[in-house]
């Protein structure tokens, strides 16, 4: 049996990657140090899937994902909710009372803004959560820590210092799976697209009324400039139903004519909270 090769952004111990163990435990992981080289991979036939973060429940949506969705020719086949607990970790044996710097990923910097402030510690960004904690271990830094996960901490042998340090506990990051291949309905799904409209009076609401008549649920609406023409956006929406639905094709057909652009990202069975 060929084994499926599955891209995430990060280093091992990465929400993403736990994200992707969730939906793929058999499959075989490649970390990524960049969202672009994951659908690079994805693009290429290196990998069968992907798995990207799309918003945080705290911290909103991840921009650099939306607009790679624009670009790719693969489509959205699943979706996961990743329970996010943050952990303050350091060097075994290191003095935490002569910690100043927090290493991590910017959104789990900005997760854990009141707390940081509390412990006067100062944020540093960097590319991933579980690589901030690899690179403090590497560049033996005692008087630094790293946000992330327990599972980042056990891999690479340091300290949990402080647990759930996140400043709200309601904490998920929402993930999109992306292959090649639509998925079937199942029942439970949804759909994402993105449009573009004229900038014109009621052009927004006219489609959003399309939605409205056929009693169709919008789970999140986003706007993106188009960074071509300024002031001019896409719209990138979730609802409930599958592309293969009577309803949404009626839908999709009739948005078809009322929009300047459309594509539809793809329908998926809708992930769970754990």
């Amino acid at each position: 049996m060929v084994t499926q090769k599955v891209a995430f952004q990060g280093e091992p111990g990465a929400y993403g990657e736990m994200a992707t163990l969730s939906q793929f435990p058999k499959a075989e992981l490649l970390p990524a140090k960049s969202f672009q080289i994951v659908f690079q991979s994805l693009e290429s036939g290196a990998v069968d899937f992907a798995v990207i973060p799309i918003e945080n429940s705290i911290e909103g949506s991840v921009n650099e994902t939306y607009d790679l969705l624009l670009n790719t020719n693969m489509v959205v086949c699943g979706e996961v909710y990743q329970r996010i607990r943050h952990n303050l970790i350091i060097n075994p044996g290191a003095d935490n009372s002569k910690i100043k710097s927090a290493y991590s990923h910017p959104q789990a910097l900005a997760q854990c803004r009141v707390n940081l402030q509390k412990r006067n510690l100062e944020p540093i960004p960097t590319y991933d959560t579980a690589g901030a904690v690899k690179m403090i271990k590497e560049k033996k830094l005692n008087d630094a820590a790293a946000i992330a996960s327990k599972r980042a901490a056990d891999l690479y042998g340091m300290e949990i210092w402080e647990e759930n340090i996140e400043d709200k506990t309601n904490n998920y990051t929402r993930f999109l799976v992306i292959s090649k291949v639509q998925s079937e309905p199942t029942g439970n799904d949804g759909t994402s697209l993105i449009f573009s409209v004229k900038h014109v009076p009621g052009a927004l609401y006219g489609i959003l009324a399309e939605f409205a008549s056929r009693g169709i649920n919008l789970t999140k609406i986003e706007s993106r400039p188009t960074k071509e023409v300024p002031w001019e956006y896409y719209f990138y929406v979730d609802f409930d139903g599958h592309r293969n639905d009577k309803q949404i094709r009626d839908l999709i057909r009739v948005l078809k004519k009322k929009t300047m652009f459309i594509k539809v990202l793809g329908s998926y069975k809708r992930g769970e909270f754990h």
